[in-house]
């Protein structure tokens, strides 16, 4: 067990449907953190940015890409986390995985699919909430679109971290801003979000924002707008611990199911 896990925020653009440029430049990326990490996280989609036309590019669990994030996470000896366009048993999925460097794998199939451009016919929704133990923290990722919805990500589970990877567009970024330091006061843990930065093919326009806040919404990074950027930031356990023994709201939080 970890009292520090140390993570690092790759905030980018995305080059449109293709995955090997996009796996060349998060290499570079990457290769350019100079201190040993325990995570890694890129944006949602992060080697094709945010398309529907997943039949052009979908992967499956056995391809390059999944490969490269093994070898990535082998290579740094951190976990790499973020999201792709997986093809499973004649269904399109925007799967997040948090590669271990051990190459251990765990999936989460995202929940919401952003029905205001059509998400929900080309991809099918999971249905699973994902908790990954590493290195003694319990972490909870998920993607995007799901960041509206907090009653999926409520902490029941006594997480330590809720993180998104995004591509989260400029028009809405102060519900971005807002959502995500939200999620980190109710939920009394540190909140991550990952965004992507530049133009896609559709014109739409990402500014980036990515941020990690504390338990009680604080702002930790100085990651820069619009522009390509690493941001690396230690959470600290005992910050964590901390707070929830001292005001104890988790203690109160309600019982429910989600069917």
């Amino acid at each position: 067990m970890q009292d520090q896990l140390k993570v690092a925020l790759i905030q980018c653009d995305l080059v449109w449907e293709n995955p090997k440029k996009n796996r060349k430049h998060f290499k570079e990326q990457i290769d350019s953190i100079s201190e040993a990490v325990d995570m890694i996280i890129l944006p949602e989609m992060f080697s094709t940015g945010f398309t529907m036309n997943a039949e052009n590019v979908a992967e499956t669990m056995e391809g390059k890409t999944v490969f490269w994030m093994r070898s990535m996470a082998l290579k740094t000896n951190s976990a790499i986390v973020g999201s792709l366009i997986i093809s499973e048993e004649n269904k399109f999925y925007n799967r997040l995985l948090f590669v271990e460097p051990s190459g251990a794998i765990h999936i989460y199939d995202k929940r919401h699919t952003f029905t205001l451009v059509g998400e929900e016919k080309t991809y099918a929704s999971g249905n699973k909430k994902l908790i990954v133990e590493y290195k003694g923290w319990k972490i909870c990722p998920l993607i995007c679109y799901d960041l509206r919805f907090p009653v999926w990500s409520r902490n029941t589970e006594d997480y330590d971290v809720l993180l998104y990877v995004a591509n989260w567009p400029k028009p809405r970024i102060f519900a971005w801003d807002t959502l995500l330091k939200a999620r980190a006061i109710e939920n009394m843990c540190y909140c991550i979000g990952v965004n992507r930065v530049g133009l896609d093919e559709l014109q739409n326009e990402y500014c980036g924002h990515s941020v990690v806040n504390d338990a009680l919404g604080n702002n930790m990074t100085s990651l820069k707008p619009n522009k390509e950027h690493i941001e690396v930031v230690t959470l600290e356990r005992n910050h964590v611990n901390f707070y929830r023994n001292k005001l104890k709201f988790l203690n109160d939080r309600d019982d429910f199911t989600i069917l």
